[in-house]
């Protein structure tokens, strides 16, 4: 048995990955995240757990031989609740859920739980890996003081800077994308002393000639090339952009690959920008990232890459 944790709105590639897993007769349980509350029924032991979900599925932990941490939402909480019990309501289930994540940790994920969210914690960390193993990464700031910025704009960003949140995107609960990518000019800086309330990530802006995603699993690359160079974020495109295969360079993927074995992670979800300079800036690593558009527009086999590598390391295991 496999357990994917993800949430109750996810579909498509974790629709492909289980359509995999049937076609290979591996049986699967889809715990969805946002939904590990009062609607379903959790018990956890210092070695064990066993869970009904909101529509009556039962497992045991004892059946779990590997897990996919694909997405992990907020936890709902109940509309009637009181406003006084929500902040203990969520405090409970959230620690109730990682117990249960915990009661797993000696079984292969697709990526191990604590070094995905170590990773996933910390671009700082990430940019430091990446330029440790070879990969040029942009001057960086994460910072919420104004003068301390505003050094940085005029030493480094040559009249233009990208402000990021710590993540490069953000969910809703109702399923809308928010970037949180936006272009930072000398104008800009005049309104930017309430960036006290809002520590943000500054970058030079890299006069791109186009972005890349990279899904990178075990060694093999699936790389997806989009033109947008008008924009921030590929994200933030509009019109008829679309993306293309690209191989990337031996020693990017040299770089990228022992990047990811030093960081513990199988699998991760890579952008990276080529500039018109000529050089592959490495800007952030997803251990969860998007890749679903790679696999429907340029037919990259990467769910089953995924499921693959995970049932490898499963039958290892064992």
């Amino acid at each position: 048995m496999i357990l994917c944790i993800t949430h109750s709105k996810d579909f498509y590639n974790i629709d492909l990955f289980f359509e995999y897993l049937t076609s290979k007769n591996i049986p699967y349980f889809r715990l969805n995240s946002d939904r590990m509350n009062h609607l379903q029924k959790i018990s956890v032991t210092e070695d064990s757990f066993e869970l009904t979900d909101e529509s009556g599925n039962t497992i045991h932990s004892k059946d779990i031989k590997g897990v996919w941490h694909r997405k992990a939402w907020g936890i709902s909480v109940p509309e009637e609740l009181d406003d006084d019990y929500k902040k203990i309501f969520l405090n409970g289930y959230g620690n109730l859920r990682y117990n249960l994540i915990t009661v797993l940790e000696d079984i292969p994920w697709i990526n191990p739980f604590e070094n995905e969210r170590k990773i996933d914690g910390s671009k700082m960390l990430q940019l430091k890996i990446a330029k440790k193993n070879n990969l040029t990464i942009p001057k960086t700031i994460f910072s919420n003081d104004e003068e301390k910025i505003i050094s940085f704009f005029h030493k480094f960003c040559n009249g233009k800077a990208v402000a990021k949140l710590h993540s490069l995107t953000a969910k809703t609960m109702s399923g809308e994308n928010l970037i949180s990518t936006m272009i930072i000019e000398e104008e800009t800086l005049e309104h930017i002393s309430d960036i006290a309330y809002c520590p943000m990530i500054f970058q030079p802006y890299i006069d791109k000639a186009y972005e890349l995603r990279i899904v990178y699993i075990a060694g093999e690359f699936f790389t997806g090339m989009i033109n947008n160079s008008e924009n921030a974020d590929w994200r933030l495109a509009q019109g008829d952009y679309a993306w293309s295969a690209y191989d990337l360079p031996e020693n990017v993927k040299a770089g990228l690959s022992s990047m990811m074995e030093e960081m513990g992670l199988y699998i991760g979800a890579i952008d990276m920008i080529k500039g018109k300079d000529g050089a592959y800036y490495f800007l952030e690593v997803n251990p969860q990232g998007e890749w679903g558009m790679l696999q429907k527009e340029l037919g990259f086999p990467i769910a089953e890459k995924i499921a693959d590598n995970l049932i490898k390391r499963i039958n290892t295991h064992e």
